[in-house]
């Protein structure tokens, strides 16, 4: 199956922190690969980095065999990127913005009228097409930068925080997309803080702790390596074990006991 993303020893410090610290990871065609980490990790930094907003201090990202330093147009052009913080034209309507965004990467016009439409429908957003963004609830905005990354179909989709939100029917829609985008070859990069979410969807997980990757794997290769191989243990046990908060639950636990 094809590599779709290579990351290869990225770094990134800022003034004397590491925030990236040789992070090196593949993800194939039609694979959803989660990245987790709690905060501070650095799984933002290196989204960004991914993203062309911020540039590595060394290492190398390839995506759909171009590298994101020597040919970041081709790069961006096979990337939608969903940030955790949407930012969008808040004086343009719904369908302005998503114009906007299919002439930044030459979307054909009928694609165009045909994707944004199916999309604008599911979302519940057809009656909102002329309104002005400013108008948005923040799940709608999140709804809309959605329906933006879909209708391109890129070979990657980078996402960050894709439910924050969302109502309980849009959350379920956008997970049945990601499965269904992911079969027909899409690959899928997500970080979230949601553990349920990314063991339901994930193929394989990557868990990075202080700038560094603890651990990559299917969730049975995780359970190896988190020394919990029993099938009944959960991301979130095994989350805990490998960031080192178990202790913390732990001590917790003991002292509600106290």
């Amino acid at each position: 199956m094809k590599t779709i993303l290579t990351i290869d020893n990225l770094c990134k410090t800022f003034a004397d922190f590491t925030a990236v610290n040789s992070i090196s990871l593949e993800a194939k065609a039609g694979e959803i690969f989660g990245f987790l980490g709690p905060n501070g990790a650095g799984k933002t930094t290196t989204i960004k980095i991914l993203a062309g907003l911020l540039q590595q201090d060394s290492g190398s990202v390839t995506i759909n065999g171009n590298s994101l330093a020597e040919q970041p147009l081709a790069c961006k052009q096979d990337t939608g990127y969903v940030p955790d913080r949407p930012w969008l034209f808040e004086k343009l309507t719904g369908g302005e913005y998503l114009k906007f965004v299919a002439s930044l990467y030459n979307l054909p016009e009928q694609q165009f009228n045909e994707k944004a439409l199916q999309y604008l429908e599911m979302f519940d957003l057809s009656k909102w097409e002329n309104h002005l963004i400013e108008s948005y609830s923040h799940g709608m905005r999140q709804k809309l930068i959605m329906t933006s990354v879909f209708m391109l179909n890129q070979p990657l989709l980078i996402i960050d925080e894709p439910m924050v939100g969302l109502d309980p029917k849009s959350a379920r829609l956008v997970k049945d997309l990601f499965k269904q985008k992911a079969e027909q070859g899409t690959t899928i990069f997500l970080s979230t803080h949601s553990l349920e979410i990314a063991e339901e969807l994930c193929h394989r997980i990557a868990i990075i702790t202080n700038g560094t990757l603890r651990v990559i794997g299917t969730m049975e290769e995780l359970r190896k390596t988190a020394g919990k191989e029993q099938q009944d243990i959960d991301l979130e046990d095994i989350f805990l074990e490998l960031t080192g908060a178990w202790e913390m639950q732990q001590v917790v636990a003991a002292l509600k006991e106290e």
